[in-house]
């Protein structure tokens, strides 16, 4: 009876957990250290991060679970490391968490590759064109080649995590990459690797590096003086513009102060004449000569 009650009890915290599971478990994310240059050998790190406390972590790799990390304490991540890394590592790994005291486990993470660099291939040439300056808005090619290996060719710039392009081949060859219209951002310096085929993991070393220099595009002659030009008769526009706005104001003002002058003028109930007007007109008066009777 006591265990019927124990099983009964996990079984509704479980199904409540399940119920609830789409607003509390979050999914966790996994992150490659090192992230990039790893080779045969070398020991890398997959970081599981976990946004909420789990019992257990499991790594898969290609949709299969490979590994699983116990935690009896609290933490934020889980680290599954390979000490000396070989083929068998290469390839694209996930990872997902359980809840404590639960059976309900998170979604899977994004995937992430494991690249591994394998010296025993040779790197790939590199030529740029135009090999000088390039001009800004004009067309730069980067070309990469192998005679004996290379399915997929990628280009990389000092400075960039990733690769920045990527072309897939059918033959042995050479990849053409073009950068379109450049502009100073694209300055740098280059670099090919490439993947054989059948190994889509592992990856030829970094070939030699070609510069890519862009300078400004230079300005048409006569350009100067045109833009000299310009800015006179962009000033002396201003200036006559700012000369016909403050001609208008005093017209609108004298025409204004005019039209106030005259319905002053002709509206009834104007003060009287002055006094002196009066006297003026009455010592006339006075002074008229006297007809005879």
């Amino acid at each position: 009876m006591v265990l019927a009650l124990i099983l009964g009890w996990w079984l509704a915290a479980a199904s409540r957990a399940q119920h609830l599971s789409p607003v509390l478990v979050s999914r966790p994310s996994l992150s490659l250290h090192p992230s990039q240059g790893v080779s045969l050998g070398d020991t890398v790190t997959l970081r599981c991060h976990l946004p909420q406390p789990a019992a257990w972590v499991r790594l898969y790799k290609e949709g299969h679970w490979i590994h699983s990390n116990y935690k009896y304490k609290v933490q934020d991540t889980a680290d599954f490391s390979f000490l000396s890394t070989n083929w068998q590592h290469a390839g694209t790994y996930r990872c997902r968490y359980r809840l404590p005291w639960s059976a309900v486990e998170s979604e899977k993470s994004d995937p992430v590759e494991l690249v591994l660099t394998d010296h025993r291939f040779p790197p790939p040439s590199i030529s740029l064109s135009p090999e000088e300056c390039v001009e800004t808005g004009t067309n730069a090619t980067i070309q990469c080649g192998n005679k004996d290996y290379g399915a997929a060719f990628l280009l990389h710039k000092d400075g960039c995590s990733a690769p920045i392009q990527r072309q897939d081949l059918d033959v042995v060859g050479t990849a053409t990459f073009t950068v379109f219209g450049v502009t100073p951002a694209d300055s740098g310096t280059y670099r090919c690797s490439y993947r054989p085929w059948g190994h889509p993991f592992l990856s030829s070393p970094l070939g030699n590096n070609v510069t890519l220099e862009v300078t400004p595009t230079p300005a048409p002659p006569g350009a100067a003086d045109s833009s000299h030009g310009n800015l006179v008769v962009a000033v002396v526009g201003g200036c006559t513009a700012t000369f016909l706005f403050i001609l208008v104001l005093v017209v609108f003002f004298l025409l204004t102060a005019q039209r106030r002058r005259i319905r002053r003028d002709e509206c009834p109930g104007n003060p009287a004449e002055k006094p002196e007007d009066m006297e003026f007109q009455v010592s006339i008066r006075v002074r008229e000569p006297q007809t005879p009777a």
